[in-house]
């Protein structure tokens, strides 16, 4: 079975086709799975896998740590565009997610002054004060919104809440102001009876509507890059890809790529 893909705190840099050169912040445990979602195309396995016995590192950890990554980075004369929280789960579910971004900021205007500091978020904790206060100080509020229907994100995204749904975050994501960016994963396949396949008409328009209402200041399409625990998946190629983008272009949306 598919498991963890990051086994540090602090991993990287690698180059990300989104973001450029990226320094992760993983504040997931190094040795387990903690997400609110369970989505069938995420890179880090399925949630079954358990959650480790690492635990969440602490903030002070995750600062020692960041800093004397980047530390070392800065007398190597390295680059380093963005400093990424992503990893082994959703990183907004750390109790000390606000803090720890406000130390990652400080950071990165001490070392990196010229780089980013994004979030990916699968959007399920926008519904707390203190995390959208943490997403409005970032550079990069970047979250996730797979479909605009509700069938297809029970099917993909797989929510381990059952309160989650389309138009409760739809509206959530609204209280943003245009200050985010959307991040949409594209693909299809078919097991048995779930077939998941959000390249359809109906699928690009209900996702339009939704761009519309929330205004973001971009949005992000994108298909699978490596292996998935749901292998059944096909990935969207970059042709059709920018056939769906026109299609959101042409009603004013900036959408990006890659």
């Amino acid at each position: 079975m598919q498991t963890v893909l990051f086994t540090s705190t602090i991993f990287g840099p690698i180059h990300s086709r989104r973001l450029g050169t990226s320094l992760g912040v993983n504040l997931m445990p190094r040795d387990g799975k903690v997400c609110s979602f369970d989505c069938l195309y995420c890179e880090a396995g399925f949630n079954a896998q358990g959650t480790g016995s690492s635990g969440l590192p602490t903030r002070d950890e995750v600062k020692a740590l960041l800093e004397e990554k980047l530390a070392a980075m800065k007398a190597e004369g390295q680059r380093l565009d963005v400093i990424t929280f992503s990893g082994n789960g959703e990183p907004t579910l750390h109790p000390d997610f606000g803090a720890i971004a406000g130390d990652t900021m400080e950071l990165r205007d001490r070392y990196f002054p010229e780089a980013k500091v994004s979030v990916l978020s699968n959007s399920t904790r926008i519904d707390r004060p203190d995390v959208i206060a943490a997403l409005r100080r970032v550079d990069n509020n970047i979250l996730k919104l797979d479909s605009a229907l509700d069938p297809t994100i029970q099917a993909l995204d797989r929510p381990v809440s059952p309160a989650f749904s389309a138009e409760r975050v739809i509206d959530q994501l609204k209280n943003f102001s245009g200050q985010c960016i959307i991040q949409t994963m594209i693909l299809r396949g078919r097991k048995g009876d779930v077939e998941i396949d959000n390249t359809t008409d109906r699928e690009t328009d209900a996702l339009i509507a939704a761009y519309k209402a929330i205004n973001p200041a971009e949005v992000m399409l994108y298909s699978i890059d490596r292996k998935t625990p749901a292998e059944w998946l096909e990935k969207v190629g970059r042709e059709e890809l920018e056939r769906i983008a026109d299609r959101i272009r042409s009603h004013g949306i900036k959408v990006l790529v890659s």
